[in-house]
């Protein structure tokens, strides 16, 4: 069974990202989250050390960082299982549903 990797940025209106691996997952958040962050908003201090911790490719601890910076938090999630046609195919839905709990006492 494949999966992806996700996040769920909470601002006001929650954000998610997905990616095909939590190695990936890191990366996106690095770029489209922490590097798209406006300098004005942080210190000089907090602004340098999201600088080196993205040039040194530590991009777990740059979305750390950020985290802590921002105060906005971020639910990331390693696997999340992805169903396709393979997993659940049609013919065999009727046969499956018996064995579930809404069926055991019918």
């Amino acid at each position: 069974m494949s999966g992806v990797a996700y996040a769920v940025v909470r601002f006001d209106a929650p954000s998610v990202y997905l990616a095909e691996d939590i190695d990936v997952l890191q990366r996106l958040l690095a770029l489209e989250l922490v590097a798209d962050t406006d300098p004005a908003l942080l210190t000089s201090k907090g602004a340098d050390e999201l600088r080196r911790a993205l040039l040194d490719e530590r991009w777990g601890d740059a979305v750390v960082t950020w985290m802590e910076l921002s105060g906005v938090a971020v639910d990331v999630y390693t696997f999340l299982p992805v169903y396709g046609s393979e997993e659940l195919p049609s013919e065999l839905i009727g046969a499956q549903l018996q064995f579930k709990r809404l069926f055991r006492d019918a």
